[in-house]
């Protein structure tokens, strides 16, 4: 696949970014280098390969799911510039 500079100036166009006419060839030619990796990245062999999330094997780290001291509605409240019938209140911002 090859990129040209119409598809270079549509590129821009929809990423909303002003590109000058006469740098059009030049991005169309990172276009290209980058499609070329890509492709070569397609030739890579990864078969039995498993998909993975990181380089080092890791777990999560796991916390017991067990109810802790809640009911402190008052006391987190207190701390708010402005709370109202049980809930933090806050300035309105759309009318």
């Amino acid at each position: 696949m090859s990129i040209d500079t119409d598809t270079a100036r549509k590129v821009a166009k929809l990423a909303r970014i002003k590109v000058e006419e006469e740098d059009l060839p030049a991005l169309a030619s990172e276009f290209n280098a980058i499609l070329g990796f890509v492709e070569q990245l397609n030739e890579v062999d990864v078969e039995g390969v498993e998909p993975m999330t990181s380089v080092t094997p890791m777990r999560l780290k796991r916390r017991a799911d067990v109810v802790t001291d809640g009911d402190q509605q008052a006391k987190i409240l207190s701390n708010a510039p402005d709370a109202r019938e049980g809930f933090f209140a806050v300035p309105k911002v759309v009318e």
